[in-house]
C-alpha cells in the first residue's frame, strides 16, 4: 500500500477563509474565499466574521476534499490563534478548529494546531528554503499586525518589536477607504500609488529603536485628503512612508544584534505582497548588508498553505520520532 502523503491546512483569519493541500513536491490546491465587508466599513465584528468562516468553509473544504483521495492525508494542520504569545486570542480561529477537528476524526488522521503567524512564515518560507533552519528576522505585516519577529532554526518566533499603534494594513486600509476605495484597500490602494512618480506628501516616519508607529502619518496623511491632495500621490505618500519605517526598523535590528556583516529578512503578510512596497525596500536597503527575502505574492496575504506545510513537517518529525 502506498504510503500517505499529502497535508491538510485550514486557516479562519479575520478576513479569509482558506483550505490547502499540500505534499513534498508542493501545493496541491489552494482554496480561498474573502470576507465580504459592506461598502465604507473599515472591517468585521468578530461575531459577523466567525458566521462568514462558517458559511465559507462548507463550500471550501468539501471542494478541496472533492479533489484529494482520502487515504491519501496524512495530517491535519490549523491556525488556531494569532501568534505564540500568552492570551493571544481571537474567536474565528475557532472555526477553523472545529472543521479541522472533524475532517481529522473522519480521515483517523492526527491534526496539529499552529499559529497564524507561524503559517505566515512558513508559507513565506516556501520558495526561500535556503533560510530553513537557519536564523533570521521576519517582518509580519498585515491588517492585524505589524511586528519584527526574531525566527531560530526550528522555527520558534520571538516578538521583538513592531508597531507601538495602528499595524500597516491599517494605516492601508483606512486611507484607502477615505480615498473611496473598498475593503480591504490594498490592492487598490497600490494601484493607485502606481500612478504617481513621487510621494504628495512627506508623512513622518517615527522609530524608536524597534518599535515604530503609524498614527501620527495616518492624521497628516487625512488632514491631506481632506485638503484636496492629489489621490495617487497621497497614496504613493503611504507606501513611501512603510518604506522608510520598515529600512529605519532593519538597520536599528542590525546594530542591536551586532551584525556588522548584515542579516536576512524574510517579509511575510499582505502588506509584504505589495510589488510598489517591494521595489521601494530594495532601493532603501541596497548596501546595507540587509538580505531581503519576500514571500511568493500568492503566498503573502492570508492562507492555509503554511498551516499544511506545518502539518507535512510535524508529522515527518514524528515519524522520524524525533
Amino acid at each position: 500500500m502506498e504510503k500517505k502523503r499529502k497535508f491538510l491546512g485550514i486557516d479562519t483569519s479575520c478576513y479569509t477563509s482558506s483550505a490547502a493541500c499540500v505534499c513534498v513536491n508542493g501545493i496541491v490546491s489552494d482554496k480561498r474565499q474573502l470576507l465580504s465587508v459592506e461598502s465604507g466599513e473599515r472591517g468585521l465584528r468578530q461575531s459577523d466574521a466567525v458566521f462568514l468562516h462558517t458559511r465559507n468553509l462548507q463550500s471550501i473544504v468539501p471542494e478541496l476534499l472533492s479533489s484529494v483521495e482520502a487515504e491519501d492525508i496524512a495530517a491535519v494542520g490549523v491556525s488556531v490563534c494569532p501568534s505564540g504569545r500568552e492570551g493571544s486570542y481571537m474567536p474565528v480561529f475557532l472555526v477553523g478548529k472545529l472543521v479541522a477537528s472533524s475532517v481529522a476524526a473522519a480521515l483517523r488522521c492526527p491534526v496539529y494546531g499552529f499559529t497564524h503567524q507561524q503559517g505566515h512564515i512558513r508559507a513565506a518560507l516556501f520558495g526561500n528554503e535556503s533560510l530553513i533552519g537557519k536564523e533570521f528576522f521576519a517582518f509580519h505585516l498585515s491588517g492585524g499586525t505589524s511586528e519584527l519577529l526574531h525566527v531560530d532554526g526550528k522555527l520558534n518566533i520571538e516578538k521583538l518589536g513592531g508597531s507601538s499603534d495602528i499595524n500597516a494594513g491599517q494605516l492601508v486600509d483606512r486611507l484607502g477607504v477615505k480615498l473611496g476605495l473598498g475593503f480591504p484597500a490594498g490592492k487598490a490602494m497600490e494601484a493607485l500609488a502606481s500612478g504617481a512618480n513621487e510621494r504628495g506628501v512627506l508623512l513622518p516616519s517615527s522609530v524608536r529603536g524597534l518599535e515604530f508607529s503609524f498614527s501620527g502619518a495616518e492624521t497628516k496623511a487625512a488632514k491631506a485628503i481632506d485638503s484636496g491632495a492629489e489621490p495617487s500621490a497621497v497614496a504613493y505618500s503611504v507606501y513611501d512612508l512603510i518604506a522608510r519605517t520598515l529600512a529605519k526598523t532593519m538597520i536599528n535590528a542590525m546594530n542591536t544584534a551586532e551584525r556588522p556583516d548584515g542579516a536576512d529578512f524574510l517579509l511575510a503578510g499582505g502588506v509584504a505582497s505589495s510589488a510598489l512596497l517591494r521595489s521601494m525596500l530594495k532601493k532603501r536597503m541596497q548596501g546595507s548588508g540587509a538580505r531581503l527575502h519576500f514571500a511568493a505574492p500568492a503566498l503573502s496575504s492570508d492562507n492555509a498553505v503554511g498551516a499544511a506545510l506545518l502539518a507535512m513537517d510535524e508529522y515527518n518529525k514524528t515519524e522520524k520520532g524525533q
